[in-house]
């Protein structure tokens, strides 16, 4: 039997090959759990990787306007895509888009991607000052 803190993807096959030959009795259930429970977290971290990119680059869009151009249109266009397509496909999280943590979460790491690629510090607000709607707005690009 292979062990799950060895070689995950070897012990996932493994695992698979079990449920489907009915093996039932071989099955390492606590990681199985495990696993199951990390899928859901790694939809959440992909969604709040996509948010903090789309903030990130509205605040870039909004505070450096001489730098505007298609490479941001493009990835602000293309995260709010992103963004509507993983909530249709997993609508469980839309209740954390009315999380003030998450939102908090989302605009800290938007806000220092942000600081990062400009190098400005401390120029841009401390909470996020547009509502979720108002983000994923495809016609909506902050002056």
């Amino acid at each position: 039997m292979q062990r799950y803190e060895s070689d995950v993807v070897a012990w996932a096959n493994e695992q698979a090959a079990f449920i489907r030959a009915g093996r039932f009795d071989m099955l390492d259930l606590e990681h199985i759990a495990d696993e199951i429970e990390d899928v859901g977290k790694s939809e959440l971290r992909e969604l709040e990787s996509r948010m903090a990119v789309l903030l990130a680059h509205l605040l870039k869009w909004q505070f450096q306007p001489a730098y505007r151009g298609s490479s941001w249109e493009c990835t602000i266009n293309d995260q709010r895509t992103m963004i509507s397509r993983r909530l249709t496909r997993t609508p469980s999280l839309k209740p954390y888009l009315r999380d003030e943590e998450f939102w908090q979460e989302a605009w800290a790491d938007g806000r220092r991607i942000a600081e990062s690629e400009t190098g400005v510090l401390n120029r841009f607000p401390k909470s996020c000052p547009w509502p979720f709607e108002q983000v994923m707005n495809f016609e909506f690009w902050p002056e």
